[in-house]
């Protein structure tokens, strides 16, 4: 199974869109800085796709909803 899962991510973010943006975004800050939001063990994923999903779903990102 996937971690974290659709269902999940999606009680968060308000579209499979969104989700890939927000993703994709905070991927590419934690490639750049190497700052993470939780310790490194905490993660289940090694790559960055997957910690920025783990942070999505832990509520660590704060995602703005559109109008």
């Amino acid at each position: 199974m996937i971690y974290p899962s659709i269902d999940k991510l999606l009680n968060v973010v308000e579209s499979k869109y969104a989700l890939v943006h927000v993703a994709a975004r905070r991927s590419k800050q934690i490639a750049k800085e190497g700052y993470l939001q939780m310790p490194e063990s905490e993660y289940q994923c090694k790559k960055n796709i997957g910690r920025a999903l783990e942070e999505v779903s832990e509520g660590l990102l704060e995602v703005k909803r559109g109008e």
